[in-house]
């Protein structure tokens, strides 16, 4: 009887034993899921955030566009705005005469005179040209000519005598037709003259205008 009672206490201290190991591996197992959880936690939510510093080296950069100029910068003067006068008190010499052809705003705009006019002789100021239209003398550089209003500008106008080329066929001119730097319209000075209708025979030469 004695012996069957120590077998049933070991059997009871077993099954306690037993119970309280796997209770205790029970509550282990639970926070050790816990602090698992809690250390991949972080890891996704830093995986699913873009960075700042990725964010702005992906975007491309470009330059905003510049504003539009607003300045339209100086009008070329044109037969509109000019008047046109020639002054001969600039002299001769071997058969030539030496005027200043004078254009001059009369417009209420500042205006931009540059280059060569076209000077041609003419019967009058609707006139075709009478024989070949004036030369180019290179010899002043072209420059730009601002022209206030009222201001003027000043070009060299060389003219030969006509009766220096015997086999001129003399034609008489009532001025010179006039075309301003880049204009298809005319001025007209009146200054009668000798002209040469033969087209191989170049009576004018034309400067570049200069500030007057």
């Amino acid at each position: 009887m004695t012996t069957q009672r120590i077998k049933n206490g070991l059997a009871l201290t077993t099954a306690a034993a037993a119970a309280v190991l796997l209770l205790s591996g029970c509550g282990a197992s639970k926070p050790q899921a816990q602090a698992a959880s809690e250390t991949v936690a972080p890891t996704a939510s830093s995986s699913s955030t873009p960075s700042t510093a990725g964010t702005d080296t992906a975007q491309p950069t470009s330059t905003p566009p510049s504003p539009a100029s607003t300045q339209s910068g100086t009008a070329l003067c044109t037969a509109a705005s000019l008047t046109a006068t020639t002054d001969s008190t600039g002299g001769g010499a071997a058969g030539s005469v030496y005027l200043q052809l004078i254009l001059t705003n009369s417009g209420a705009e500042p205006c931009l005179l540059k280059g060569y006019a076209g000077i041609s002789l003419t019967a009058d100021a609707n006139g075709d040209p009478i024989g070949a239209a004036a030369t180019r003398d290179d010899s002043t550089p072209v420059t730009d000519v601002l022209l206030a209003p009222g201001q003027a500008g000043t070009a060299t106008l060389r003219y030969t005598q006509a009766g220096n080329y015997p086999d001129c066929t003399r034609t008489p001119a009532a001025g010179f037709r006039i075309y301003p730097p880049d204009d298809t319209v005319s001025l007209f000075v009146a200054d009668p003259r000798d002209a040469c209708s033969n087209t191989g025979i170049d009576l004018l030469t034309i400067g570049a205008f200069q500030a007057k």
